[in-house]
């Protein structure tokens, strides 16, 4: 293996794990967050967009970059991604408001959903056949950590600096992989992406650079610097504070002269990376590319997508199902999937290209994801939560050790499934992997205070996450091997969005049944303490659980086994992951 292909690996895992941790770095660091965004801790519900705000940009816009990819290649696409990624760090880092921190997180978002089955497929692509299975391992097994390493390395973070610092380092790294993978790629025989034609983020002919673009962008990032941190040396001095001064009574900071100039800048550097041939950025191909891959239709399936991502996100287990906004959020989203629907009708080339998914196990897929991802959630949230109920109450680390030992074992899971899936149906192996799921959730559900305590708590943990793990690959695999070629993007996008979308909605429906139990368990003992009632709570969320994995198990057995997919490569159908 070359030493390229070594560095890539490398620069496509960081990626990966940015990603992943990004989407649970705020669980510890949100208080200081809503500090900095001069919100109560008492009103925790103010700060709900900063948490649906990444989930809104991470499923919302990933078809969309998904058939992009499919268009345009994986290499463009994942180095866009990463500056997109980095571009929401900094507005995130040096945000002053609510606003500007939901825009940052929106951003990283987007980015960190371009990140997945970007790399995913390029991993994929750099490898032969032979020798993609660990390779692929590694990527999947960071992501899956990510649930672990984000709240980790958030608390690593806060101990020696404050909640920006998350930010500015995802920001540093960013902007370190975009420089690495643009190197790397300009050696043409690195990559070759099937399908389609071969990437290039350079060409073997020397330019010279796009000093005008250069010097524009330069102009942009540091007015804009100026405009969000607002130097409080610089504002109390005489000539120079006169920059922040607004032009009207009570006007925003953007209505400075820093502000303004800020505004103009990027607006000559948009006209001038549009206009200009071999700009910094390829304004006008990129449009062409959203163009070719409907940007209607993804507009529309991007609101059908956000109204379910913020009527369930922003929602209070405790009083219903989704907020009380909800059904708003949701017709919205009915509107948008009628619109949708006769848009695919009318549209020469939609973003969902006609008959992908007629076939059985290509929409069964989706579904069966979903249900994955609904029970999923459980393990992921109530495992850790259990331990901090019973045996890890004063240790963090120790709760999210105990997770450890379901996440170790998913990406294992997915290795095996893929093998496997040479010499067994796909939805028979489905079926396997989430009945051992249902089955590691039933015990679960019978845990009591010291259950942690001894090892036999290991074998539902082991098995659950191996379960999960064995269902990954034939589900991708069917969807990949009843769709064409050239939508191989858009389907592993899709089968990525069910299964956070099932996340979603399973985890605020099992919180509200573990809820409703808890209320009924307290209304008839009223002697129960706090782990008491806990507990009971989080044994009706296993349970709900492992209703929801057998009835994955069940679906998968009748829709995914009339997929032949026994002729997909392993390194094809691990890529799509996710």
């Amino acid at each position: 293996m070359s030493t390229a292909n070594r560095l890539l690996l490398a620069f496509c895992t960081v990626a990966v794990a940015f990603a992943a941790v990004d989407t649970y770095v705020v669980v510890l660091a949100l208080p200081d967050m809503m500090a900095g965004a001069g919100i109560p801790v008492e009103e925790l519900q103010r700060a709900a967009p900063i948490v649906s705000g990444f989930l809104l940009g991470y499923v919302a816009i990933l078809p969309l970059i998904g058939r992009i990819a499919d268009l345009r290649g994986q290499v463009p696409v994942l180095a866009m991604s990463l500056v997109v990624f980095s571009a929401g760090s900094l507005v995130t880092a040096i945000s002053y408001d609510l606003p500007s921190m939901v825009v940052g997180r929106f951003l990283q978002g987007v980015g960190g959903g371009g990140l997945v089955p970007a790399t995913m497929s390029l991993v994929a692509a750099l490898y032969p056949v032979e020798r993609r299975g660990l390779p692929l391992g590694v990527v999947s097994a960071v992501q899956e950590f990510g649930s672990v390493l984000g709240p980790l390395f958030g608390a690593l973070v806060l101990s020696f600096t404050s909640w920006r610092g998350i930010f500015a380092i995802n920001l540093a790294v960013g902007a370190l992989l975009v420089v690495a993978v643009g190197l790397v790629a300009r050696r043409p025989p690195v990559v070759e992406v099937r399908g389609g034609p071969a990437p290039s983020l350079g060409t073997t002919r020397r330019r010279l650079p796009d000093v005008i673009g250069l010097l524009l962008l330069a102009t942009t990032l540091l007015a804009g610097f100026l405009t969000f941190v607002q130097p409080g040396g610089l504002q109390r001095d005489l000539t120079w504070g006169q920059l922040f001064i607004p032009y009207v009574d009570g006007g925003s900071r953007w209505v400075t002269p820093v502000g303004v100039a800020t505004l103009a800048a990027f607006g000559l550097l948009v006209a001038w990376c549009w206009w200009r041939p071999h700009a910094i950025v390829d304004l006008r191909g990129w449009f062409g590319h959203l163009l070719a891959a409907d940007l209607l239709g993804a507009g529309l399936l991007a609101v059908v997508l956000g109204g379910i991502v913020l009527a369930f996100a922003t929602a209070d287990p405790e009083v219903a199902v989704f907020s009380p906004q909800g059904p708003w959020f949701l017709t919205g989203s009915a509107v948008a999937v009628v619109l949708l629907l006769v848009h695919l009708r009318r549209a020469d080339a939609p973003i969902v290209p006609r008959g992908t998914l007629r076939p059985v196990p290509a929409w069964g897929a989706l579904v069966v994801s979903f249900l994955v991802g609904w029970a999923l959630i459980a393990a992921l949230v109530d495992i850790p939560l259990f331990a901090r109920t019973t045996t890890e109450q004063e240790s963090q680390l120790g709760a999210a050790l105990v997770l450890l030992r379901f996440l170790a074992a998913l990406p294992v899971g997915a290795v095996v499934g893929g093998w496997l899936l040479r010499r067994t149906n796909a939805g028979v192996l489905t079926a396997v992997g989430m009945l051992a799921a249902s089955g590691s959730f039933l015990v679960m559900g019978q845990w009591d205070a010291h259950s942690l305590d001894g090892f036999a708590a290991n074998v539902p943990l082991v098995v659950g996450g191996f379960g999960f793990g064995l269902a990954l690959a034939p589900v991708n695999a069917a969807i990949l091997a009843t769709t064409d070629d050239d939508t191989h993007g858009l389907a592993s996008a899709l089968v990525v969005v069910a299964r956070m979308v099932g996340m979603l909605v399973g985890i605020s429906a099992l919180t509200t049944i573990g809820l409703r139990r808890l209320y009924a368990a307290q209304a008839a003992d009223p002697s129960l303490g706090i782990s008491e009632l806990g507990i009971v709570q989080e044994q009706a969320v296993f349970r709900g659980a492992s209703a929801a994995a057998f009835a994955a198990a069940v679906l998968a057995l009748a829709v995914l086994s009339r997929a032949h997919t026994r002729d997909v490569d392993t390194a094809e159908v691990l890529r799509a992951g996710g």
